[in-house]
């Protein structure tokens, strides 16, 4: 079955389909160091470079999936709009960027789509011809006079093979039956996911790709050598995070933080790459001295492997660090997508 992918930014979540007997042959990405980076991994892929708003692309990538016989859809369309990470306003025009993919669906009618955003579109309204509706009956009301079986669902890519706790809305549609969620399966700690990694400081290089520490100022080592897994910075009585004139700073209790050995990935954002941010500190080891090595953020390996990618997945060599950092943080675990498919409909059973 060949397939086409929406808003697909480098791929990431394409990368286990092939597993499925479902070929993704077309695509589409609005930027153009996405593009590049998806030709890089995708190179059997017709990428289509443009603004799906724009009725030329839209257009243009309707034809080609229409010339490839395309019977699956992927669409995980920008959700900042929906996010908690984000402002979660009504009216962020990329809220309403679910119209184009229904509008694309209505016009090539793939026997099977999955549809992946967060979890706040479940209870996000947008405007439909001048009336306030919720997305989820948007959707119903669009594809269910087609005959399509819709089933809505929250899922944590925890639960399907992945070390990281991301909880994600997706639709699950098609016209054969109704599409199930697969078995939930024994959860992977960070323990069990990157341990076998060596340790690192700030600015030291493994002799493993992709396994290099950021370099750190003197201040952030200092408090995060003090903090121990699972803790912040900002509770340290002594070694606590303050500016360079020595005020405390002040901030939520997932910043300056160090994510826990013993538990999933807390979710890895767009901004993994920095200290201050969500969850992003190495768990560290208790030293004899009574300090936590890796003061540092995750390494590329260490986010590539919490995230669910092959061992073979390599970023093109013109790829910056952030990025790549930022696409990981966008990017949908590729092992939900990869579970989910375990349970596509296969037959055509009964009606709804």
């Amino acid at each position: 079955m060949n397939g086409v992918s929406l808003f697909a930014n480098v791929g990431i979540a394409e990368t286990y389909i092939k597993n499925h007997n479902i070929d993704i042959v077309v695509a589409n990405e609005l930027l153009e160091k996405r593009v590049d980076f998806h030709k890089t991994n995708h190179k059997n892929c017709n990428i289509i470079q443009g603004d799906i708003t724009n009725k030329i692309i839209f257009n243009k990538i309707l034809a080609e999936a229409k010339k490839q016989n395309c019977d699956f859809l992927l669409a995980t369309p920008p959700c900042q709009g929906m996010s908690v990470a984000g402002k979660m306003k009504e009216d962020d025009p990329r809220n309403s960027l679910i119209k184009y993919v229904i509008e694309f669906i209505k016009k090539l009618q793939p026997a099977h789509i999955l549809i992946e955003n967060v979890q706040g579109i479940l209870k996000t309204s947008i405007s439909v011809n001048g009336v306030k509706t919720q997305v989820i009956d948007y959707i119903n009301n669009e594809l269910k006079p087609l005959d399509y079986f819709i089933n809505p669902t929250l899922v944590d890519t925890a639960d399907y093979g992945t070390p990281q706790s991301r909880k994600r809305a997706i639709f699950l549609i098609s016209k054969f039956s109704k599409w199930e969620l697969p078995n939930k399966e024994n959860k992977i700690t960070v323990k069990e996911a990157i341990s076998h990694l060596p340790s690192l400081e700030s600015e030291e290089i493994s002799k493993i790709q992709y396994h290099y520490a950021k370099k750190h100022n003197d201040r952030h080592i200092s408090f995060l050598k003090h903090t121990p897994s699972g803790k912040t910075a900002l509770h340290n009585e002594i070694y606590y995070p303050k500016k360079e004139d020595g005020t405390r700073i002040k901030g939520y209790s997932t910043t300056y933080k160090r994510i826990d050995w013993d538990k999933p990935a807390p979710t890895i954002t767009m901004a993994n790459g920095s200290v201050s941010s969500q969850n992003n500190v190495h768990p560290g080891i208790l030293q004899e001295d009574g300090t936590y090595s890796d003061a540092r953020v995750l390494t590329l390996k260490e986010i590539f492997i919490l995230t669910g990618l092959p061992d073979d997945w390599h970023p093109p060599k013109w790829a910056s660090e952030n990025l790549i950092r930022q696409v990981i943080g966008e990017g949908v675990p590729p092992k939900l997508i990869d579970r989910l498919l375990t349970t596509i409909p296969r037959e055509i059973n009964g009606n709804k």
